[in-house]
């Protein structure tokens, strides 16, 4: 079912040539952006109207308005079920735990006497989240966007989740309990691109927003990358990645189990099994076939992901070997199941998030953990984390200087603007010590002449 490549008895390449020959879902972002380019200008000319007009196109539903309104948010939260309900306030603490220690201090350095710099953390004013409801329902989304935008001290959180027609037009309600659950009371019934258009331009009933975060399709990462600039994004995230580095000691159940469970959200999802272990790949082949018998999605998405291109087998000649793989191939969701798994763990640069050993499953990290499951896809791990606390805040530096003190370091900021040709900028230094304005006697202080004496 699953294909193999063998990258055992030679030299692995180095940078780009290893990361050619490993498996990557197609997700083709930049012919989406001409496709999403007219939904996401109708929404900045027509607003609302325009919502509506792709709430019915896209959706098969017909609004009336765009926000939810509070009754049927209350109305879900009574209605959803009492063990979704703890489940998911365990996931809210639990993300809350983590996340409450993610936010930063401000803090002031002294470079010199009398001057300072301080580095003052401001969350982002306002933002859209976005919680994907397509093939399924992600009320964890909802979560792992929220928690960390709210323990960042964002003054004004919005949210948008595409209309279902099975509901009457509202987003699903277990969207709309979550929201409740953590008192976000700004919901919106819009998804795909019209969704982070809304948020990007505004609209009669929904102010513009600074960022918007959220996983979503290809349509939702087309208009990220559309509005970038003009707002700010967390990721362009492509389809979900698991990766296994795995050796002879990982439980083929557990590996097999594994990489089902991402490959059943959507048919370009990728599973990858990194391993040293020969006996290992055909016991985990052997086991695929009982356990996707035994689940659902199986022929419209996990058969097709894991027969997909994006997906395979890689056998390599060691731990070692199989580090260097899947740091090229950085993946979202890396888990480790070898012996001494910690260790090897801590030798990982590039991954959105680790999963240590046979009791860290990803599904753990999608809904429990505590971690985020908002995480980069696409080899992005390699320079983009994961949406944090951080993600929501903007590190502004204050710097505060005597008189003495850019007196001490101002013949160096003059010799740099000349170096640079800008002599404006060290004449903004001047001015300060060339007496101008007193009589015109030249600071001592300083060293250099004032121009013409």
């Amino acid at each position: 079912m699953i294909y193999r490549i063998d990258l055992r008895g030679d030299a692995l390449p180095e940078g780009a040539a290893l990361r050619d020959l490993l498996p990557r879902a197609e997700f083709d972002v930049e012919a989406a952006l001409e496709k999403v380019r007219p939904i996401c200008e109708a929404v900045h000319h027509r607003g609302d109207a325009a919502l509506i007009d792709y709430a019915e196109r896209f959706d098969g539903v017909q609004l009336t308005q765009v926000r939810v309104p509070a009754a049927a948010l209350a109305e879900a939260l009574e209605q959803l079920d009492p063990q979704v309900r703890d489940a998911l306030e365990e996931s809210i603490r639990r993300a809350r735990t983590v996340h409450r220690a993610q936010r930063r201090k401000d803090h002031t350095t002294q470079v010199a006497p009398g001057g300072t710099v301080t580095e003052k953390w401001v969350p982002v004013q306002r933002v859209g989240l976005y919680a994907p409801g397509g093939r399924s329902v992600y009320p964890s989304s909802v979560v792992m966007n929220v928690v960390p935008a709210q323990e960042a001290g964002v003054e004004s959180i919005a949210l948008s989740s595409p209309p279902q027609k099975e509901f009457g037009g509202l987003p699903h309600p277990t969207i709309l309990a979550a929201c409740a659950l953590l008192g976000v009371d700004e919901v919106y019934a819009a998804g795909g691109a019209q969704a982070v258009a809304m948020f990007a331009y505004g609209t009669e009933s929904c102010a513009p927003a600074n960022m918007v975060t959220g996983p979503g399709n290809v349509w939702v990462a087309a208009a990220k990358r559309y509005f970038t600039g003009r707002i700010g994004i967390d990721t362009e995230a492509g389809p979900t990645e698991i990766a296994i580095l795995a050796d002879s000691t990982a439980d083929p159940v557990h590996v097999a189990a594994d990489l089902i469970s991402q490959a059943e959200h959507d048919p370009l999802a990728a599973a990858v099994l990194v391993t040293d272990s020969v006996e290992l790949a055909d016991a985990v082949q052997r086991e695929l076939e009982p356990q996707i018998a035994a689940t659902k999605h199986v022929e419209d998405r996990i058969v097709p992901a894991l027969t997909g291109k994006q997906s395979a087998i890689v056998l390599v000649d060691g731990v070692d070997e199989g580090l260097r793989v899947v740091d090229a191939y950085g993946a979202e969701h890396l888990e480790i199941q070898t012996a001494d798994a910690l260790a090897v763990a801590h030798r990982v640069r590039n991954a959105g998030a680790i999963f240590v050993g046979p009791w860290a499953p990803v599904s753990l990290g999608d809904y429990c953990a505590g971690s985020n499951h908002v995480l980069p896809t696409g080899g992005c791990a390699c320079h983009s984390s994961g949406l944090s606390v951080q993600s929501f805040l903007r590190g502004i530096h204050i710097v505060d200087y005597t008189r003495d003190a850019l007196a001490e370091v101002a013949h160096h900021v003059v010799t740099l603007a000349e170096a640079e040709d800008l002599p404006a900028h060290g004449a903004a230094v001047k001015a300060r010590f060339n007496g101008s304005s007193a009589g015109g006697e030249q600071d001592e202080s300083v060293g250099w002449k004032v121009p013409g004496e």
